[in-house]
């Protein structure tokens, strides 16, 4: 991962092989950084995306393998356990052009990722909902 600093924006460009949370999460710690919107774009060469059924309050993940384009990455930094905690959907596209989408747990790079991370003054943190067995925002 290389990244730069512009004012209250981070621009990081990840490599092939790297995964989009555990180097969001790298910076996050190396910056401080606990709170933070996040969009980016890019091609990766597997995903695991899903959604949350909240009547079984559970994540179903769905496996994709590419290639694949990142057609759109979106969410938040904020902070639960005194650590940064990452939010983040995305919509993938694959060959056919078919789209697929959701919660991102995990995303493998195949040739680059370009993301900017921008942060955002104050503190936001989680909270257990026990009506959806989520971390919501505690605000």
């Amino acid at each position: 991962m290389k990244y730069r600093v512009l004012g209250d924006t981070y621009a990081l460009r990840l490599e092939p092989g790297e995964e989009v949370i555990a180097s969001i999460l790298s910076l996050c710690g190396r910056e401080q950084i606990t709170l933070a919107s996040v969009s980016g774009l890019g091609a990766a060469s597997s995903a695991v995306v899903g959604i949350y059924d909240l009547a079984a309050k559970q994540f179903c993940p769905n496996r994709l393998e590419g290639p694949l384009e990142i057609a759109s990455l979106t969410g938040s930094v904020t902070a639960c356990a005194g650590e940064p905690y990452l939010h983040l959907h995305a919509v993938f596209g694959d060959r056919e052009g078919r789209a697929w989408g959701g919660h991102l747990s995990e995303a493998i790079i195949s040739a680059t990722a370009e993301i900017f991370l921008r942060r955002l003054d104050g503190r936001i943190g989680r909270a257990d909902d026990p009506a959806t067995g989520l971390k919501v925002w505690d605000l």
